[in-house]
């Protein structure tokens, strides 16, 4: 969405036209509404701030209209709270462009000044306090102690307690209360910050979802393709063919995206094939209908035939555009459940999910670190950086010193940069997470033999080779934060306020994570909510990063 590249690029006066603006409260766009105003482009003006302008700049376009004698042209000023972007009903991501600025590595890096920190902090807050405007709720913030998350937490609460204290101004009392779905129940809102756990934005992964958001390149509900150029040689002496890029949305609107997106990838694969063979026998059915009507000669039987088929032709021929839309949908998760089953082939992704799920849980090993590390065939660098990290992070003591070496010697050998290594060792020895690692609870996989339909020669996904892997229910960290706050259990985390003071009825809990998110944890999330009948849990997070995207801020983080 390019509103700012709108507003700033040349534009010509259309002086019998009213204008609505949609733009961020910034300086530059400040300005140049001002410079719109003197410059007379509009009938009228229209100026909607997605967050809420301050009094200043308020000013500074008062005597812009002033003084370009266009103060009646200033029809309404809004401030719409809406900094914030859903992706999901049930998730919510704060930042799009400049999302650097609130990262990971943003708040991590050794040399942040306090200025620069109070700045990263007040936008994630802005953003929240449009979200729990929109929402029309106050929420019960409950937060660990001792980090980014906290600080969110308490500036979160002044502002809010700040609008409250204002009646005549406040946005949660009177009318606005009401717009809000979840107005008559206060949320729990638990902010968590991401050094709690940064083994799970490594994890390699097994639901749709989150393959895709790992894999293959997707931004914002739109995940994009490279198509091969096609199987024709070019011609001698001319330049290769270019990949075209093809982009499909998952939608709301898409049922099959719906059901599947956070089902195992296996089942996700026998199921595009159902749907598949299911389109193929309703659209051979019109045809064998059509071939049919299409009877000449007197036959009775023939006659007999045609009035019998009418009616079921209609029927097939009124269902056609659903068909075709159907269609549309098998195609779409054809082409993209078969660029993620490439990945996981090449890549033995399979391999590294089950072992790092082993990491994860504490479970027996059945092969060594060393020989997945040091196997050229299992995975890029990347990937064997992620399993290495994640091996570090679970352990209950770090390696001996000889041992780090050898693993380091085949990590350089497999073509990895360990400057990421070297940022998990520091806040590993800062966070002493030695003495008390993050628990993954009771995670695991069972590997379910060969796979059945898809195994078929007819399947679009010729699976072998591949493990059919079956996960089992396990809390994360983050979800075993909020089921520990929601259930009242004892908590090795410290939080503020204590969690005592909490309500027992609470329907809605709003997960959020400082320093960025990820589709595991959502997954998880939406997982454990299923269990808790009545209630509903959302997620949102300061960014969400992929694997990669985590481990180029690890990296930027660990350059000595």
């Amino acid at each position: 969405i390019q509103y700012g590249r709108l507003l700033h690029s040349d534009r010509d006066p259309i002086p019998d036209v009213p204008a609505i603006y949609f733009v961020m409260p910034t300086e530059e766009n400040i300005d140049r509404i001002c410079q719109d105003l003197r410059n007379q482009l509009y009938e009228s003006y229209y100026l909607n701030f997605i967050s809420a302008i301050s009094r200043s700049k308020l000013e500074d376009i008062a005597s812009a209209a002033l003084a370009a004698n266009a103060v009646n042209l200033v029809t309404k000023v809004f401030d719409q709270y809406l900094n914030f972007i859903t992706l999901e009903d049930d998730m919510f991501v704060l930042c799009n462009q400049n999302k650097e600025q609130i990262s990971y590595h943003a708040i991590n890096k050794p040399d942040i000044m306090d200025t620069e920190m109070e700045g990263i902090m007040d936008t994630i807050v802005d953003g929240l306090f449009c979200y729990f405007v929109t929402l029309g709720a106050v929420p019960i913030i409950r937060c660990p102690r001792g980090n980014a998350a906290e600080m969110v937490a308490v500036k979160l609460d002044k502002k809010l307690r700040e609008n409250l204290r204002d009646a005549r101004n406040s946005l949660f009392t009177g009318d606005t209360m009401g717009a809000g779905q979840f107005s008559f129940q206060r949320p729990l809102f638990v902010l968590a910050d991401r050094n709690l756990d940064l083994a799970t934005p490594l994890h390699h992964t097994w639901t749709y979802q989150a393959l895709i958001h790992d894999v293959l390149d997707l931004y914002l509900n739109r995940v994009s393709l490279e198509e091969s150029p096609g199987s024709e040689a070019s011609p001698a002496g001319a330049r290769p063919k270019k990949k075209s890029k093809k982009s499909y949305d998952l939608t709301a609107a898409d049922k099959f995206w719906q059901k599947h997106k956070g089902s195992p990838f296996p089942e996700v694969a026998e199921s595009v094939q159902e749907e598949l063979d299911t389109y193929r026998a309703q659209e051979d059915e019109v045809k064998r209908l059509k071939s049919i009507m299409g009877l000449e000669g007197e036959d009775d039987g023939a006659i007999s035939m045609l009035s019998d088929n009418t009616a079921k032709l209609t029927s097939a021929v009124s269902s056609l555009p659903e068909l075709l839309e159907k269609k549309r949908l098998i195609d779409l998760h054809t082409n993209v459940a078969t660029a993620v089953l490439d990945h996981i082939k090449s890549r033995k992704l399979d391999v590294y999910f089950e072992y790092e799920e082993k990491l994860m849980s504490k479970s027996t090993m059945d092969k060594s670190l060393l020989d997945i590390i040091s196997d050229p065939d299992a995975g890029t660098p990347e990937d064997k950086m992620r399993l290495f990290l994640i091996y570090y992070i679970t352990s209950q003591q770090p390696p001996s010193e000889g041992d780090l070496e050898q693993y380091k010697k085949a990590l350089i050998d497999a073509g990895c940069d360990l400057s990421p290594l070297n940022y998990i060792k520091q806040w590993k020895a800062f966070t002493k997470m030695a003495a008390a690692p993050a628990n993954y609870g009771n995670s695991g996989v069972k590997p379910m033999g060969l796979f059945s339909r898809v195994m078929n020669t007819g399947s679009q996904f010729v699976m072998e080779g591949v493990k059919n892997l079956v996960l089992k229910q396990h809390n994360l960290p983050v979800t075993r934060i909020l089921d520990n706050l929601m259930d009242m259990k004892s908590n090795p985390v410290s939080f503020i306020p204590p969690p005592q003071t909490l309500q027992t009825f609470l329907l809605l809990a709003i997960v959020f994570v400082v320093g960025g998110g990820n589709y595991i944890e959502y997954q998880n999330l939406v997982d454990y909510a299923k269990a808790k009948q009545g209630k509903r849990v959302m997620y949102g997070c300061s960014e969400l990063f992929s694997a990669t995207q985590f481990m180029k801020q690890l990296s930027q983080l660990g350059q000595k």
